[in-house]
C-alpha cells in the first residue's frame, strides 16, 4: 500500500514537471541526504508559524504545505502573530489536537516555557524547528533545527557592505530570537574589524512592529549621524519593507540595506527593480528547507537521527536576478526530485 502511494506521489510530481529532475537528482551534484528511511502516509502535523506576516515563514510553509500534500500528510497551521504570549498558547493548542510531530516556524522552544516542551516529549510529539535556534541540527528538545548557518549568513551580508568602501553602518535586529542575536553579533564584529568601517548603532526593534516603529527610529538616527550613515544591514528583509518612505522623508536616498534573511518575495521584487536602496538580500533556500523540515520529521517518525544536512543561503543582488531573469531564482525544484527519491520504498 505505502509503495503504491508513494508511486501515485511521484506520477503527481511528473505533472508538476519534475519527471525531467528526477534522475538528475541521483547524480553527484544532489547536495541533500543521501539515505533516510521510506515515507509513512497518514501522519498529522501542526505549523506554528511565529507570524504569517514574515514572508521568510511563510516560504517555508508553504514548502512544507505542497511536501506534505505530495506524501499524504495532513498540516495544520496556527498563526502567532509575532506575540511570544500567543505561541504558547498555540503551542498548548497543538498540544490538545495530539498530532503525530509539530514544527515550530521562526521562533525557539525557550518560548514555551520549560513545561510545554517536556509535554511533548513525553507524549512522543517530536519537534522540528526552522530557525527556532541560533546553529541547525538538534537540541535537548528539538529533533533538529533547519536553517541555514547563520555565521554564514551574517559574514555574506557583511561582505557585501564592506565592500562598498567606507561605510557607517546601522545594524537593525530582534534580540528576542536566537538566530537574530548571533547574526547581529557576527555581523557587527565583521564591521568592527574593517578598517574603513563604523558602527554606528545596533536597533532592537521587534519585527513584528516594524513597519510602526521604523519611521520614527529613521528620523532619529537621522538625527544622531547625519551623513555618517550610509549603509544597513539586517537580520530580515522586513524591516526594509518599511524603511524607503521614511528615509526619502528626511532626504537620504543615498542610504544602501542588505538584509542578512530571508529573501521574500517583496525584497526579491525591490532588488530586480534596480531602483531599491536594497541592494541585496541573502535568501534562505525556502523551498529546500521546507521539504528538509517533513524529511526531519519522517527520520523522527521512524527512529532515525536527524539527516545532518545544511542547505546553503543565495546572495541576490539586482546582478544575480538580470543573469536568472526571474524572481524565482533560489527557489529550483530539484530537491523537491531528490527528497521524493528518498523517501520511496528501499
Amino acid at each position: 500500500m505505502i509503495k503504491a502511494v508513494v508511486l501515485l506521489r511521484l506520477l503527481i510530481a511528473c505533472l508538476f514537471g519534475l519527471f525531467g529532475l528526477l534522475s538528475a537528482a541521483s547524480h553527484a551534484d544532489w547536495p541533500g541526504p543521501r539515505d533516510g528511511p521510506a515515507v509513512t502516509p497518514g501522519k498529522r502535523i501542526v505549523f506554528l508559524a511565529a507570524d504569517f506576516r514574515n514572508g521568510g515563514v511563510v516560504g517555508v510553509y508553504r514548502s512544507v504545505e505542497r511536501a506534505a500534500k505530495l506524501v499524504s500528510w495532513q498540516v495544520h497551521a496556527l498563526d502567532g502573530r509575532g506575540d511570544a504570549a500567543q505561541w504558547r498558547r498555540i503551542a498548548e493548542q497543538a498540544l490538545a489536537m495530539e498530532p503525530d510531530g509539530v514544527v515550530l516556524g521562526g521562533f525557539g522552544v525557550g518560548a514555551l516555557g520549560e513545561d510545554l516542551p517536556a509535554l511533548f516529549q513525553q507524549r512522543n510529539i517530536p519537534l522540528v524547528g526552522w530557525h527556532a535556534g541560533d546553529k541547525p541540527g538538534p537540541d535537548e528538545w528539538l529533533f533538529s533545527n533547519v536553517t541555514s548557518d547563520p555565521l554564514v549568513v551574517a559574514d555574506l551580508a557583511a561582505e557585501l557592505v564592506i565592500a562598498e568602501g567606507a561605510i557607517g553602518v546601522v545594524i537593525f535586529t530582534d534580540n528576542q530570537f536566537a538566530i537574530a542575536r548571533a547574526k547581529t553579533e557576527r555581523m557587527a564584529k565583521r564591521i568592527r574589524e574593517c578598517p574603513n568601517c563604523r558602527l554606528l548603532s545596533i536597533e532592537d526593534l521587534p519585527i513584528s512592529g516594524a513597519s510602526a516603529q521604523i519611521p520614527e527610529r529613521v528620523k532619529q538616527l537621522q538625527q544622531r549621524f547625519g551623513s555618517a550613515w550610509t549603509h544597513s544591514l539586517a537580520i530580515n528583509d522586513v524591516y526594509f519593507d518599511h524603511i524607503h518612505v521614511p528615509l526619502a522623508r528626511v532626504g537620504r536616498k543615498d542610504i544602501r540595506h542588505v538584509a542578512a534573511g530571508d529573501g521574500s518575495a517583496k525584497a526579491l521584487g525591490r532588488i530586480n527593480s534596480g531602483l531599491s536602496q536594497q541592494i541585496a538580500s541573502i535568501a534562505e533556500p525556502l523551498g529546500v528547507q521546507g521539504w528538509q523540515v517533513l524529511d526531519e520529521l519522517n527520520r523522527a517518525f521512524s527512529g532515525q537521527p536527524h539527516s545532518g544536512y545544511v542547505a546553503r543561503p543565495l546572495v541576490v543582488t539586482f546582478e544575480v536576478l538580470r543573469e536568472a531573469k526571474d524572481l524565482n531564482v533560489g527557489l529550483d525544484t530539484s530537491h523537491e526530485a531528490g527528497y521524493l527519491l528518498l523517501w520511496q520504498p528501499h
